[in-house]
Parts: C-alpha cells; sequence; structure tokens
C-alpha cells in the first residue's frame, strides 16, 4: 500500500522535507545512489510569486537534500507557459542564481531535444513529444504547488507533466478535453517521488494568482493520485468559489488518471501519515 505523509511546517523547512520523505523512501542515500542523473522539475509556469509559481528556497532546500546522496549530477529543468519565455521567467524568479550558487545543471527543455513517444490507451492523444533528457536520467521528482487553476480546476503532480510536452502542442491541449488529457500527459511520466509544497495555496482562480491561503502543509509520496486527492482536500476546506465540488475522486483529472492506471483508485488504496 502506498503512502501520502503530510506535515506541518516547522522553522526549519530542509529538516520538515527530510521528515516528510522518510517514510516514503527513507533517506534521501536509500533513493539516490552516487551513479545517478536526478532530473528535478518544478513549476516556473510563470514569474509570479509562490504558489503561483514554485519558492527558491523550497527549490533550494530540496537540492541540498540531494546533495547528501552526492549524484553524479543534479539537473533542474523546465518549460514555462508556451506564451512566455522560459530564460526569462527562470531568471525573474532567482532559479539561476540558486543554480548557480549550488552548482548543479540548467536544462531548459525549449532549448533542448524533444523525442516523440506514444501514450498507452489515449483517447485524445495518441503521441506526444516531451523532452529526451527524461530518458536519459536516472531519477525524475516532481515539485508542483498546490492551487486551483481557472481551467482545468486544479494543478498539482498530475497537472506539472505539462510542463515536459512540447510547447506547439500546448495550444491544442486547451482546445478540448483538457483534464483527461492532462492525465494522458501524466501517464507518459513515473516520477521516483513527488513532493507538494502546500505551505500556501490558491484556492480560486489560478495558476498565477487567485485567493490566497495558508495550509503551511507539505505532501510527500510517489502516488500521483492520492497526493493530488489529499491535496484536494485542503483546496476543499477553504470557504471559496471554484469548480472543486466536495469530492475529489470526480474530478475529471482523477477519474482520467484511475482509468489509466497511475495510481489509487479509491482512499483504501493508500495510508495517510501526517507527521
Amino acid at each position: 500500500m502506498s503512502k501520502v505523509t503530510k506535515l506541518k511546517i516547522s522553522d526549519n523547512l530542509e529538516q520538515d522535507i527530510e521528515k516528510l520523505i522518510q517514510p516514503i523512501i527513507g533517506s534521501i542515500s536509500d533513493l539516490i545512489k552516487p551513479t545517478d542523473r536526478v532530473l528535478l522539475k518544478p513549476n516556473f509556469n510563470t514569474a509570479d510569486s509562490f504558489p503561483a509559481s514554485t519558492d527558491i528556497d523550497f527549490l533550494e532546500a530540496i537540492i541540498n537534500i540531494i546533495k547528501k546522496a552526492n549524484p553524479k549530477e543534479i539537473i533542474v529543468g523546465e518549460s514555462c507557459t508556451y506564451f512566455l519565455n522560459t530564460e526569462k521567467v527562470c531568471q525573474q524568479k532567482g532559479a539561476q542564481e540558486i543554480i548557480e550558487k549550488l552548482n548543479v545543471t540548467w536544462h531548459n527543455f525549449d532549448a533542448n531535444k524533444w523525442v516523440k513517444v506514444k501514450i498507452p490507451n489515449g483517447k485524445y492523444f495518441k503521441n506526444i513529444r516531451i523532452p529526451k533528457i527524461t530518458q536519459k536520467v536516472d531519477k525524475i521528482i516532481f515539485l508542483p504547488c498546490l492551487k486551483t487553476h481557472r481551467l482545468a480546476k486544479f494543478t498539482m503532480s498530475l497537472k506539472v507533466t505539462v510542463g515536459m510536452l512540447k510547447p506547439i502542442e500546448r495550444g491544442p491541449l486547451h482546445l478540448s478535453h483538457l483534464e483527461p488529457r492532462i492525465s494522458e500527459i501524466a501517464s507518459v511520466f513515473n516520477p521516483d517521488l513527488v513532493i507538494i509544497d502546500g505551505r500556501k495555496c490558491f484556492v480560486t482562480q489560478g495558476p498565477e494568482s487567485g485567493q490566497l491561503e495558508i495550509p503551511n502543509i507539505l505532501l510527500a509520496g510517489t502516488d500521483r493520485i492520492a497526493l493530488d486527492v489529499e491535496g484536494l482536500k485542503i483546496l476543499q476546506s477553504y470557504n471559496a468559489e471554484n469548480m472543486l465540488g466536495n469530492d475529489p475522486w470526480a474530478l475529471e483529472q482523477i477519474i482520467k488518471a484511475v482509468e489509466l492506471g497511475l495510481g489509487a483508485k479509491s482512499e483504501s488504496d493508500y495510508e495517510v501519515v501526517e507527521l
């Protein structure tokens, strides 16, 4: 049975994250070996402040933790929303400074090679193009934010993979059946760990702005359905006008992800560990 860990933050983010992931993977050295190339996928959709995009202190804490395993290479990879320049967005966020300071590799998906892959059992996509780097690394870690989305209803560990779809293919994505298409994209990837930064969240609008709430919660796991369901429960707990309803399992991203076998089919398939 998979686990989702939830932790109320303290005043030491790095220690909190280590405590959060311990029930999922043990120590970071249990997951990551010295021979591994590790790809981190944050959410730099735009340069707007957290929780619109990944908090730089959060990214720095994650990198510092991974460095303790002494991997061969740590790579931060991203492609921002398709009408903005990824390089400029990441510079505006201050991501480049952290990457240089910590001596890790920056990989702009837009400026590098893409490969076409099939989507097994895809209804809306038969194939898509994804960054070639995703096939060349040993471990992939997703670092989504916690927030609503005015088109997709919510964006967390399933939707973070849209940033790994070639930008030219993202326009049609939004024309029809957006929510099940998101899950079809997600089906191409199998992250080794997902850590959701829910210290702050948007509970209306999104992804770049909305009603701000402060849950002060971090979540981690490997089951993206379970993680997003638990994240949705947090979003649904606030008094807000959004499109989430009361049942996370009734949302199309989740329904399609279950159909594609991306994780839990019900809450009996995973355990929530509150730390």
